[in-house]
């Protein structure tokens, strides 16, 4: 059984990021092992899954998400969360 690979990482608000969508770093995505989706957790608790759009404009420590989206899920700009590969759920 293969370790997840996770990182703590700040989220923030940007408006132009299209909802539904996380912009992050390449090397961060490389590292986490993240290709096409990815999992926000917050608390340990809320789990959120996004797809995945890289960009080098990203600072390796951030992720970008949509402002809107990020307000009505109740996440404050400049968050610190858990970012990973989505876990594979039982159907």
């Amino acid at each position: 059984m293969s370790r997840v690979v996770e990182k703590r990482l700040k989220l923030r608000r940007k408006d132009e990021v299209k909802e539904g969508t996380a912009r992050i770093n390449p090397k961060t995505a490389e590292f986490l092992g993240i290709t096409d989706k990815l999992e926000v957790v917050l608390a340990g608790k809320k789990r959120y899954d996004f797809n995945v759009f890289m960009s080098e404009a990203v600072p390796t420590n951030e992720v970008w998400l949509n402002s809107e989206e990020m307000r009505r899920y109740g996440i404050a700009d400049n968050t610190t969360a858990t970012v990973r590969r989505p876990l594979q759920r039982a159907a």
